[in-house]
């Protein structure tokens, strides 16, 4: 062990320290700064609970921030057992508890708010601990991380703790020229050594085995999965497909070789809700009867106090008996209570198996012996991608339990599309680089100008992780320019063509490819907009035809409503006596009117739900739709003969271009083709380069002529409009400050309030928006008109180059008005609604309306936002107290 303190404050635990951690203690004892990055549940945290204690010692205060509101409230509740109640505080915008306490715990975003603000709360502020601070790559909230480390008084110490990264002291490096001294302390290896298992046939094989000494993937995998499907199939069978095991079989494996507790993760929230139906179902039990009683016994505990309907909507009863048999999901559409009270439940050793998507590897302390990865793909909002090293190494950082485990263990059972060597390249890929997103937003440019000059604001910018690190890759952009110019010159003499110009017949081949891809996407847009319009319009009786996807085949329509969203769907019985309930996101391509059924008088009237239809009724439908007789298919006439025309004269210059017909054209087009893909590699660096110099300086530039276009600031000075901006902190953040300047929300109804604010928070889960109704005529008329100006203010940005303004949803209006005009809970939550997602909404419209009331210019319109704040924050959401 180093110095006294520090030696004095290790004998407050239980184990002894290790040298990472004994050597960052002593970096802060010598009033250095400190970068620790180390794996998950090695025990970095305890560095920050060294700074903590070291600021009580001397009677100074300590911050520590952390990037999500449930992280501080357990870090709260950490540092409270250790200091007392009078010693800890938390700010986190949902509760305010004991704010000039000297230690207090927040999220980062409330600490960068308070630097800007100068509060007085930053008095004798000795350390400032930044908890996952690998955080600042984030691509919406990464910046502030970065804000606070520029920003914080020089003679506050930092104590950043990160993940393992591969660029750790380039990092440490940053924060050296800023803040002074910096220690770099990193750790690679875990506490507890983790094993990898592959899942094939039912039985765990080793991923990885030692060969000479070094460890090696398993060679027999690889000989087994070319014995279980060959690359040549007999002639006229299909290669099997591999559907994965069943999950409720897999934990009974884990079960049987003692490797429970586990966290099962799964990226999607159907999923694990499913997979928790499924053990159940298939009668799996985990726990005696002790652990039974003491689970419903601490959920009540927890649960107690909401409301008896509540818990109804919720499916409270459901939920716990899954809990009281060692089951749990753990995903954002739950509730705050639930997730906290799986997360205890778990950590108390009484729930054994949780099936999680990907959020529960954001720092919540919830190691388990094993950790399943269903999948090592998952979907951007885009499309499906495979996971990174660093998320992959996130996730499995939860196996192994220091303490209690000797081993951790990490199992992915054979993928689908993913190949051994793949898979067993991300397990051995330990580290990932930690990059910035830092750029000026609008609110960040208005509290530099309040706060600085514009020397010292450029400074600034020049000053981030973002600009270190642009200057130092300039000279490697050059050098990969230099080596992809001499490959172009190979190639191009390669793809020359004795008929005609290559170049010529690449842009012509080219050009028809963009022409072909604009009429398929167009394509897709009209069949959206047919399948809606299809669902819109379907009648009770009437018969579709479904092209493809899970309902394929003839569908016979029994109802219609629409989602808590406004989206249509229909109640449908397909041949097999099926009941499937269908929305435009279940039907890939529309389907089409083929016949009808003459339904009896009091069936016209449609079903409520497939329960309230009988199986003699289902049978005897069914039978009549097989027995249809199907009328010819309407199909559609094509609705783009411009595009296709142009497309089909692109093609006709193609093949008239004399090299169309060498025939060395494939060999030519290989050669041209990766001379082009380099040619715009180096279009592209080139850009980059001419970008680099002080390139936040310049942006931040075009950020204030936007500003000063609306009135925010006249040269480098702030308006009284731009001194309310600066009190803003939203990614709408100029939109909301220029609606409430314009008096829109003036004379607005609390409910209308809610409804038009939520549209500056609200961002759909999915790639398509979600559109919903503005519920009253004033509401509709204040949102045209900003809609009208968020398309000016783009118009504004695009001329500089920007991309600040994320841009309104409506897809959460209609709720927030209901909810904040006092509906009951069980018309805000279905299947398209989940719980948890609902709150999350109306917490984030509650933030974004207390920060409007602060400026707002008119009284009466700040009295109203306050009526919109208690409408919404009610029954759930006022009791779930952190998102």
């Amino acid at each position: 062990m180093g110095s006294a303190a520090a030696e004095k404050f290790a004998a407050t635990y239980a184990f002894s320290l290790d040298p990472f951690q004994v050597t960052a203690l002593d970096a802060l004892e010598r009033g250095e700064s400190v970068l620790v990055a180390a794996p998950t549940g090695s025990g970095k945290t305890v560095v920050g609970e060294f700074a903590v204690w070291l600021s009580l010692q001397t009677g100074g205060k300590a911050f520590y921030t952390t990037p999500l509101k449930a992280l501080s409230n357990q870090k709260f509740g950490d540092l409270i057992a250790l200091h007392g109640a009078d010693n800890v505080g938390l700010l986190t915008g949902d509760n305010s508890i004991n704010g000039s306490a000297p230690v207090v715990v927040m999220t980062t975003e409330v600490l960068r708010n308070m630097i800007y603000e100068r509060s007085e709360l930053l008095a004798d502020l000795r350390y400032v601990i930044l908890d996952e601070v690998h955080y600042l790559q984030d691509r919406y909230r990464g910046a502030v991380w970065e804000e606070v480390i520029i920003h914080l008084p020089k003679d506050v110490k930092i104590v950043s703790l990160s993940a393992t990264v591969s660029n750790a002291e380039e990092f440490a490096e940053w924060i050296q020229t800023l803040r002074g001294t910096t220690t770099t302390v990193i750790e690679e290896k875990r506490p507890i050594e983790l094993e990898h298992h592959y899942l094939i046939d039912d039985k765990l094989h080793p991923m990885f085995v030692k060969t000479d000494g070094e460890m090696l993937p398993n060679p027999n995998i690889r000989k087994m999965e070319a014995r279980r499907h060959p690359k040549s199939p007999s002639r006229g069978r299909r290669p099997p497909v591999y559907r994965g095991p069943r999950r409720s079989d897999l934990v009974e494996l884990l079960d049987g070789e003692g490797m429970l507790p586990a966290i099962y993760f799964i990226f999607s929230r159907k999923g694990c809700a499913m997979a928790v139906v499924q053990c159940i179902r298939d009668g799996l039990s985990l726990t005696d009867s002790s652990e039974r009683r003491r689970i419903r016994e601490y959920a009540e505990m927890r649960c107690g106090s909401m409301e008896s309907s509540d818990l109804v909507v919720l499916r409270y009863d459901e939920w716990v008996e899954a809990l009281a048999s060692g089951f749990a999901s753990h995903h954002a559409g739950m509730i705050p209570a639930f997730k906290e009270t799986v997360e205890e439940l778990f950590q108390a050793g009484l729930v054994k198996v949780v099936f999680a998507t990907e959020t529960l590897s954001l720092g919540i302390n919830m190691p388990a012996r094993t950790v399943v990865i269903e999948s090592l793909t998952k979907f951007s909002g885009e499309k499906h991608e495979l996971l990174t090293p660093g998320q992959f190494t996130q996730l499995t950082g939860r196996a192994g339990r220091r303490g209690i485990d000797v081993m951790g263990h990490a199992v992915v059972p054979k993928q689908r599309e993913v190949a051994f060597a793949q898979i067993a390249g991300l397990a051995s890929t330990r580290t990932y680089q930690l990059v910035s997103s830092f750029q000026p937003s609008y609110n960040m440019a208005t509290n530099l100008v309040r706060n600085y000059s514009k020397e010292q604001s450029s400074h600034l910018l020049n000053s981030s992780f973002a600009q270190y690190r642009t200057d130092k890759d300039v000279v490697v952009l050059e050098r990969l320019i230099e080596r992809n110019e001499g490959y172009i010159a190979s190639y191009r003499e390669r793809s020359a063509c004795h008929l005609g110009s290559m170049s010529e017949y690449t842009q012509l081949r080219d050009e028809v490819s963009r022409l072909e891809r604009a009429i398929d996407e167009r394509a897709m847009a009209r069949g959206r907009e047919e399948t809606r319009r299809v669902l819109l319009s379907a009648r009770p009786g009437e018969v579709l035809v479904v092209p493809s996807g899970r309902a394929r085949g003839r569908l016979l329509v029994l109802g219609s409503d629409h989602s808590k969203r406004g989206e249509p769907r229909i109640l449908g019985l397909n041949a097999s006596r099926r009941i499937l309930r269908l929305g435009a996101a279940d039907l890939s391509r529309p389907p089409k009117r083929a016949g009808r059924i003459q339904l009896a008088p009091k069936e016209m009237g449609g079903w409520s739900s497939p329960q309230s239809i009988k199986h003699e009724t289902r049978r005897r439908l069914a039978g009549e739709l097989s027995r249809i007789q199907i009328s010819e298919v309407e199909t559609d006439q094509p609705d783009n003969e411009e595009g296709e025309r142009e497309a089909a004269e692109g093609r006709v210059r193609m093949e008239s271009h004399p090299c169309h017909s060498c025939p060395d054209l494939a060999r030519h087009w290989q050669w041209a083709e990766r001379a082009q893909r380099l040619e715009k590699e180096n279009a592209s660096l080139d850009k980059r380069i001419r970008s680099r110099t002080e390139t936040l300086s310049r942006r931040f530039e075009k950020v204030l002529d936007v500003l000063e276009g609306f009135g925010y600031v006249e040269g480098f000075s702030l308006t009284d409009k731009g001194a309310k901006l600066a009190r803003i902190y939203n990614e709408n953040d100029l939109l909301a400050a220029e609606v409430l300047d314009r008096g829109w929300l003036d004379g607005l109804e609390p409910a209308e309030l809610a409804s038009i604010v939520s549209t500056f928070v609200y961002e759909s889960r999915g790639p398509v928006p979600i559109d919903g109704t503005l519920p009253t005529a004033a509401s509709k008329r204040v949102y045209s008109r900003i809609v009208r100006l968020e398309d000016r203010m783009k118009h504004a940005e695009q001329k500089g180059g920007l991309e600040l303004i994320r841009g309104t949803e409506t897809g959460f209006v209609e709720t927030a008005y209901r909810w904040c005009d006092g509906a009951p809970l069980e018309e805000m939550i279905d299947e398209d609604s989940p719980p948890g997602d609902f709150i999350r909404g109306c917490k984030q419209t509650i933030d974004l309306l207390q920060q409007l009331i602060q400026v707002a210019p008119d009284p009466y319109t700040s009295e109203a936002l306050e009526s919109a704040v208690d409408g919404l924050n009610r029954g759930v959401v006022a009791y779930a107290g952190s998102i």
